[in-house]
């Protein structure tokens, strides 16, 4: 299928007089250059942006037919990232390589294509990061199997996925640099899903494991260069970190407890001595501690010894927008109005309760078990609770999506769709799929940061 899709990207761009000689340059490859271009179909702006550490380097702009082509003589080697807002996705090039990329907004990651010279590699890594994300999407029910069969899973997963990795690295002959990151993304996801294991499987069984893992359960902590310079910005290290340090008070009582992620921050200053990662690593603790606790003297206790050890003036401003937006979701204050649709495509601006206590969840079709999951656990709840209202709010970008996930289904539950994603995150906060929000009857907030996985979950709806 990749290889067909290139053949109908070096059609569609070599059919352009406008570059067509351009793609015989790169092609040729006498000059010396890099070159960066390619299609944007269904584009959202007119520019896309090349970066480089999370900087950006150049700012293309799309032509009047959604293309672009950009020339640069001293393109050093190394892991890029293009953007067209909101999302992005990662690019290498060596020295001379000459990409071109096709996709299609509306399936950003999937449609995506690379050709031209380095292609391979790009490719590869593009599979390998869909082959993550499918894993991800479609395993969200591991976390409750026994540790023998976690490990079994994941392992077997694993094991596809590296021989994949092995046939591609022998095919394209990839330099030492670039399987830095190809390793990375191999290896990350899967050791994230080793650090997160006791600590969900605790969260959503009672099941506390942490005294069963086997000694060797965390020997490959060892092997991980903390403060590898080139991994600061690289998704799959930041997310292994992540969870890796959300990991670490696994034996504590209470993972979201202050004193825990006090200790968080302090073991996050000791390991990393790279300071732009101790600062992304810093703030990804502090954004998820003030998620799940709203108690202001703990916030304010947290927060000061987050802007004691944190160097970055950016991400401290983040931090502090984000705990003053939480705070508007307090206990007993009004549900902030957004703009909802329903199946019959009217809009609602307003929630209604039906004077009842309600649920919230969030889904959506990118995460298809997750999404099955979670309204079986409403329709549970919802047959134990008869005197409760479930609403589920689909978080697509796309009306069509959403309602041919649930054309397949039939969930006896109201189903709705935010219309702006944007508006939703900005004022209710929503930054993870897992959220639920408890509504009561006169439609005041009662508790707006739990989980339908809780295994605590009930206690909120008494």
């Amino acid at each position: 299928m990749i290889a067909y899709l290139k053949k109908l990207l070096f059609l569609t761009l070599l059919s352009s007089p406008i570059l067509f000689i351009s793609c015989n340059d790169i092609l040729k490859g006498n000059d010396g250059a890099s070159y960066f271009g390619g299609e944007i179909i269904n584009p959202n702006s007119k520019f896309v942006y090349l970066c480089k550490d999370n900087e950006v380097i150049d700012t293309i702009e799309l032509d009047k037919n959604n293309r672009f082509l950009q020339k640069y003589d001293t393109l050093s080697s190394g892991m890029y990232t293009f953007k067209h807002d909101p999302e992005y996705q990662y690019i290498y090039f060596d020295k001379g390589d000459s990409l071109m990329i096709r996709l299609n907004t509306q399936e950003f990651d999937n449609s995506l294509t690379f050709c031209g010279r380095g292609d391979e590699k790009n490719n590869f890594l593009i599979e390998l990061f869909l082959k993550n994300e499918n894993e991800k999407n479609t395993s969200f029910g591991i976390y409750d199997y026994d540790l023998k069969k976690f490990e079994s899973k994941i392992n077997k997963d694993q094991k596809i996925k590296k021989a994949f990795y092995d046939r591609r690295k022998e095919e394209i002959d990839w330099t030492e640099d670039f399987d830095l990151y190809a390793k990375s993304m191999l290896e990350m996801p899967y050791l994230a899903k080793k650090e997160m294991y006791p600590m969900v499987h605790k969260f959503r069984t009672s099941d506390d494991v942490c005294k069963i893992l086997p000694k060797d359960y965390y020997c490959y902590r060892k092997e991980i260069d903390f403060n590898n310079n080139k991994l600061t910005y690289f998704a799959p290290f930041v997310g292994y970190l992540t969870s890796m340090l959300n990991n670490v008070t696994c034996q504590d009582n209470d993972t979201y407890s202050l004193e825990n992620n006090i200790k968080k921050l302090k073991v996050a200053d000791s390991i990393f001595t790279n300071t732009t990662i101790k600062n992304s690593v810093l703030h990804n603790i502090a954004f998820m501690y003030l998620l799940e606790d709203q108690n202001i003297q703990h916030n304010k206790a947290f927060l000061d010894k987050y802007y004691q050890l944190s160097t970055d003036k950016e991400s401290k401003q983040k931090i502090k927008k984000i705990g003053t937006q939480i705070q508007i979701l307090a206990k007993s204050k009004n549900l902030p109005e957004i703009e909802l649709v329903g199946l019959d495509n009217k809009k609602v601006s307003k929630l209604n309760t039906n004077g009842l206590k309600t649920v919230i969840f969030f889904w959506t079709s990118e995460a298809k078990s997750h999404m099955e999951m979670a309204h079986k656990r409403a329709i549970e709840l919802k047959q134990k609770y008869p005197d409760l209202n479930f609403i589920a709010v689909n978080i697509d970008d796309s009306d069509k999506n959403w309602k041919e996930s649930l054309g397949k289904s039939k969930f006896n539950i109201t189903e709705l769709h935010a219309s702006n994603f944007e508006e939703i995150k900005e004022k209710w906060v929503i930054t993870k799929i897992h959220r639920t929000m408890i509504i009561n009857s006169d439609g005041t907030i009662n508790n707006a940061f739990v989980s339908l996985f809780d295994s605590g979950f009930e206690k909120y709806l008494k």
